[in-house]
């Protein structure tokens, strides 16, 4: 891919802390043709207006009136992806854009999907940057039914950075609007028998006193989500 555009795609909601801080580290990325598409899901924080002050800097701008959730706003997002390669990059600071390079590499090589690993080639359970001993443990097991059902052999399904080649994005049909997004586009890769590759990355994992959304709920979602789109879809 000589021409290559890297579409990024990034949810926002209720990020006013942090969302200037990654738009900052996106936007200064070198040697990288890019686009960035931000989708403003419904906050309420002041995020908004810190957006509409960054909007010269932003390829397109779409503001949710009411929140939607992640997938939904990735689905929004996808229907103005320009670029020939796409990435998913959340608003706050726990995944480092610097690692787009890392992950550009084995798209270049010819592959289609590229996953990036909080703990591949690490001690998953010596870790520190998560927030918590049960996060990487309710993560591993949670991937381990995903390969069980998907036959893949992955070490972090549910990563936020999930780079794909733009034609084969756009031919999966999404539906899911939360965080259910990522066991749905795992799985529907995996029914297409398309291979992910993983590559290491940087992680600085959030506790939920400094804004992480996540919880444990999102993980029974995320098993019903497996198993809906593997058997019942």
């Amino acid at each position: 891919m000589h021409d290559l555009i890297l579409s990024i795609i990034i949810p926002v909601y209720n990020e006013k802390n942090t969302i200037n801080k990654i738009l900052s580290k996106v936007i200064k990325l070198k040697n990288l043709k890019k686009e960035i598409i931000v989708v403003d899901d419904g906050s309420t924080d002041g995020t908004r207006k810190i957006l509409q002050k960054n909007k010269d800097k932003i390829d397109r701008l779409i503001f949710h009136k009411k929140n939607v959730g992640k997938g939904g706003a990735i689905k929004t997002a996808k229907k103005f992806i320009n670029g020939n390669v796409v990435i998913i990059q959340d608003a706050d600071l726990e995944y480092d854009p610097s690692d787009y390079f890392k992950m550009l590499k084995f798209i270049k090589k010819g592959h289609k999907v590229v996953y990036g690993s909080r703990v591949l080639g690490k001690k998953r359970y010596f870790l520190k940057n998560f927030s918590s001993f049960l996060r990487i443990f309710y993560n591993h097991v949670l991937t381990i039914l995903s390969n069980v059902l998907n036959n893949q052999k992955l070490t972090d399904a549910h990563t936020c950075y999930k780079m794909f080649r733009s034609d084969v994005f756009k031919r999966i049909k999404l539906d899911e609007n939360d965080f259910s997004f990522c066991p749905e586009i795992t799985t529907k890769i995996g029914i297409k028998k398309i291979e992910i590759k993983e590559v290491s990355i940087k992680y600085f994992g959030r506790k939920y006193s400094e804004g992480k959304k996540i919880t444990f709920i999102d993980g029974f979602k995320a098993i019903k989500t497996l198993f809906k789109y593997r058997f019942y879809n």
